[in-house]
């Protein structure tokens, strides 16, 4: 139901990241190697980016498949970033809101994404819907289940919740309000990748030229990509990653939870 990928590190082309990798986000739209639910991404796509000096990302996206917009390959070709977020789309179910229901969602410094569906939906989000502020969901920007998502963790986020909280409660409480979702939610805010796994795949790559990739599966077969496993919370920065076990709502606490840490040492 998506692929997506996040990076922080060193200022290369969007299509270092996106296109030219041999099984990139591009090549992943119509032949994902990863993918558990679908087949094709062709329902959408979006990259956001910053720009030195502007904490504000900046966003293209478009309700058609990637492969069909050369816009996006002359961008991909020329501009530069240390910092993305990208996804390709397979809707839940078929809308009306073109590119607005495409990632990344944004706000203030942020950029959202969610692999996944909400079991149910909507009706299993109602009363978790109702706890949003007053105008909240008049102001989604689509009517799917990851804008809603995306809404509860803004909610999180600006009432002053981390961005790991925000995206962990987030989970558990959708989870507890429709089982059996899944819930793989990415977020930057340029400078860190926040990430959940939920019932899908995620991988991390820590780049030997700096920078860390965090994305639904490895754009090609170096063998630095690790695994994530289900049910995680993965934070990262340009030279560390850090994983911590995420517990399932009704769940009870477990004597071999984990906490990982991975940090790139220095070469010299």
């Amino acid at each position: 139901m998506c692929r997506h990928l996040a990076y922080v590190g060193p200022a290369e082309p969007l299509g270092g990241l996106l296109v030219t990798p041999p099984h990139g986000l591009y090549r992943q739209s119509w032949a994902p190697r990863h993918q558990r639910y679908g087949t094709v991404n062709a329902d959408g796509f979006g990259v956001g980016w910053y720009a030195g000096g502007d904490p504000v990302p900046a966003r293209y996206r478009r309700a058609g498949p990637i492969w069909a917009d050369q816009s996006f390959a002359d961008l991909a070709r020329v501009v530069r970033t240390g910092a993305l977020l990208a996804a390709v789309r397979d809707a839940t179910l078929a809308g009306a809101d073109a590119e607005a229901a495409a990632a990344p969602f944004a706000a203030g410094t942020w950029l959202f994404s969610h692999n996944g569906a909400v079991k149910g939906w909507p009706d299993s989000l109602a009363p978790v819907a109702a706890t949003l502020p007053p105008g909240e969901l008049l102001s989604l920007e689509a009517r799917n289940d990851s804008a809603l998502v995306w809404a509860l963790v803004l909610a999180r986020l600006r009432a002053g919740d981390d961005e790991g909280r925000a995206l962990s409660e987030t989970v558990l409480e959708v989870a507890a309000a429709a089982p059996a979702s899944r819930l793989n939610l990415l977020l930057t805010d340029g400078s860190t990748v926040t990430a959940t796994t939920w019932g899908d795949t995620l991988w991390y790559l820590s780049r030997p030229g700096g920078g860390t990739v965090v994305a639904s599966e490895p754009y090609d077969d170096d063998p630095g990509w690790q695994a994530v496993p289900d049910r995680t919370l993965l934070v990262a920065s340009r030279t560390e990653v850090r994983l911590t076990p995420l517990k399932d709502p009704g769940e009870t606490a477990s004597s071999d939870a984990f906490v990982s840490s991975h940090t790139k040492e220095p070469r010299t």
